[in-house]
């Protein structure tokens, strides 16, 4: 019995054979491989392994252990120690050829990728596709000439290189708003645009359309739709205040307003302009959403009198989806008297979200221009007849008030 188990190499301290020689080759490959062992197959250890984790070196009193219990048995013989160490070199084995494989795919990969080829991610050809699509969804499908045409005229305006008439008027200024507002009309409120045949290819008329949405932003569409879809300039006619403001005043003036005055209105539509104006004023744009859509008074009647003079058609504009933009829910009377302004709009959400509550809501927007209603069957001095102006004026507006009401049917939900 203590020869044999001399001979495993079990005689002294565990795992140390004897205290004085190294531990036997039985007692070696019990211990599944030891510091100072060779690998049970030499293949997998010539085998390179870059990305293969190590295996951790057992220690040598669990290894001896294990050559107590399991190297012999009950009748002294010993036991056949293959089954750890050969479980071990195929798992070694296998992991070596895995690393191996990996490692010609990267090889493979790097030199078909080529010295300066761009990291893993996005490929940058598609990254350029995706923004030309955003563009193209934002600006249409010509966006490419919109922007040539964008930067041409800056580089014009740098120069010195452009003229305004006797009003103020900046044709190229008037160029670049219109770029500037087409994705909010066309993609934000989704515009459509009825009855632009009826505006005249050329020559003077008068645009008359209802005004509503808290903020005068009915204008800037309106100019927006007879330049994009009738090939004119409209030139609008505003109130006082809008020309008492330092930077509105301003910016008025270079995209073609002018003030509404019997004066400069005549002389608009005798030179051949489009010339338009919103009657109702700050009681259309400051009425509560409560009365959305129901028309305020339009004056008494001046800008009929100066279509009669001047001898142009009346063209009524019906606008649906301004008043749903910024319900207006309340006013600050006191506090806009204070700061010189008709009223203090109050919204659902302005001022509750600051800055965010301006946005406007995305309401389906319709304007529909309707079939003029012509003056020059009346002599130009009909136009100091109280009566016939009223009359007119009433005709205009009750058109106006019509087409609305067809319109909402048309439309259905403002939001979708």
């Amino acid at each position: 019995m203590t020869d044999d188990r001399r001979t495993i190499g079990s005689g002294g301290q565990a795992g140390r054979g004897n205290r004085s020689t190294s531990p036997s080759s039985a007692a070696r490959s019990l211990a599944g491989g030891a510091s100072r062992a060779k690998k049970p197959v030499t293949k997998a250890k010539a085998a390179p392994k870059p990305d293969a984790p190590k295996a951790s070196k057992p220690t040598t009193k669990p290894a001896a252990k294990k050559t107590t219990t399991r190297g012999a048995s009950r009748s002294g013989g010993a036991r056949k120690p293959t089954d750890p160490p050969r479980l071990r070199a195929v798992t070694e084995e296998d992991a070596a050829e895995a690393a191996a494989a990996a490692a010609e795919e990267a090889a493979r990969k790097t030199r078909t990728a080529g010295p300066g080829a761009m990291p893993a991610g996005i490929p940058l050809d598609e990254i350029v596709v995706a923004i030309a699509q955003a563009a193209q969804r934002v600006l249409g499908s010509d966006w490419e000439g919109r922007l040539a045409a964008f930067v041409a005229a800056l580089r014009k305006r740098l120069s010195g290189d452009f003229e305004v008439d006797e009003f103020g008027f900046d044709p190229q200024i008037t160029e670049i708003l219109s770029g500037a507002i087409e994705p909010l009309a066309e993609k934000w409120f989704r515009l459509e645009v009825r009855g632009i045949e009826n505006i005249p290819a050329e020559g003077g008329a008068l645009l008359v359309a209802n005004h509503s949405g808290t903020v005068p932003i009915d204008g800037l569409i309106t100019g927006y739709a007879v330049k994009k879809y009738g090939g004119r300039n409209l030139r609008p006619l505003g109130a006082d205040l809008v020309f008492a403001l330092p930077f509105v005043g301003q910016m008025a003036r270079k995209v073609g307003a002018t003030l509404a005055c019997t004066a400069d209105a005549e002389r608009l539509l005798t030179s051949g302009e489009l010339a338009g104006v919103w009657p109702e004023g700050f009681k259309g744009i400051g009425k509560p959403f409560a009365e959305r859509y129901k028309l305020q008074r339009f004056g008494r009647g001046g800008f009929v009198s100066s279509a009669m003079r001047a001898q142009v058609p009346i063209v009524p504009v019906s606008i649906v989806g301004a008043e749903e933009i910024y319900p207006l829910v309340g006013n600050v009377p006191s506090l806009a008297r204070l700061l010189g302004i008709p009223y203090l709009p109050i919204t659902p959400f302005f001022p509750l979200l600051g800055p965010l509550g301006m946005i406007p809501l995305p309401s389906k927007w319709i304007i529909e221009f309707g079939e003029p209603i012509r003056t020059d069957a009346y002599e130009p001095e009909a136009a100091d007849d109280p009566m016939l102006l009223f009359n007119v004026t009433d005709q205009v507006r009750e058109t106006i008030q019509q087409t609305l009401y067809a319109l909402l049917v048309d439309r259905g939900n403002a939001f979708f």
